[in-house]
């Protein structure tokens, strides 16, 4: 799944201008840091039902996605 994010899911992210990592996936639980223009984004529920989809479509599998959002550190000041 970590491959899969990396090489199909963020590619199609950076497009957007949004970037994904991977943090973890276990009992088909899979847990996402979105940053840059994601950080922000107010579809991000959206996107992550697409991201959903996809997986089911590529990997023949049903993920449940816990979404993290890290915002720059200039928005914290």
């Amino acid at each position: 799944m970590e491959e899969y994010v990396k090489n199909t899911l963020s590619e199609m992210i950076r497009g957007d201008g949004g970037w994904v990592e991977f943090v973890s996936y276990e009992d088909n639980k899979l847990t996402l840091l979105f940053r840059a223009e994601c950080s922000k984004c107010f579809i991000l529920d959206r996107c992550c039902e697409w991201i959903k989809g996809k997986i089911h479509d590529d990997m023949n599998t049903d993920v449940e996605i816990e979404a993290i959002r890290k915002k720059p550190f200039f928005w914290e000041t």
